[in-house]
């Protein structure tokens, strides 16, 4: 048995339009800094966010969602923020935003698997809300 270790995580939403503060949960990111592990799930349900607003582009959605991606891999094409440390780059992306794309505040807890957690975590959180 493995031992367990804390971690964090924040819920993506989508605010199609900010001034009605409407959402809805399209991904989580995570991190374990004892398991050295940051990562994010996501997924965008075309259908609900066209019930909210056909204005909203899905694929620059994703977009923007894939480049959240780079930076919790490190990886060089996702900008100078990338390069942060792994636990700055988790509080960036899980920094309060006035955007379309915002994360609620972070939530802790106990795992044995980072990955396997922020599975469990999304198909609670996004899936089921689909």
């Amino acid at each position: 048995m493995q031992d367990k270790v804390t971690f964090e995580y924040a819920i993506i939403r989508l605010v199609p339009k900010v001034e009605r503060e409407e959402f809805f949960n399209i991904g989580v990111i995570l991190f374990s800094k004892r398991k050295k592990f940051l990562g994010v799930k996501f997924k965008v349900n075309e259908q609900k966010l066209n019930a909210f607003s056909c204005e909203l582009d899905l694929e620059a959605i994703n977009c923007y969602l894939n480049s959240w991606e780079l930076i919790c891999k490190g990886d060089v094409s996702g900008g100078a923020i990338a390069q942060f440390e792994m636990s700055d780059r988790f509080r960036w992306l899980a920094a309060s935003r006035s955007t379309i794309i915002q994360s609620s505040k972070t939530h802790s807890g106990l795992t044995e698997n980072p990955k396997k957690e922020l599975q469990t975590i999304f198909d609670r959180h996004v899936l089921e809300s689909d």
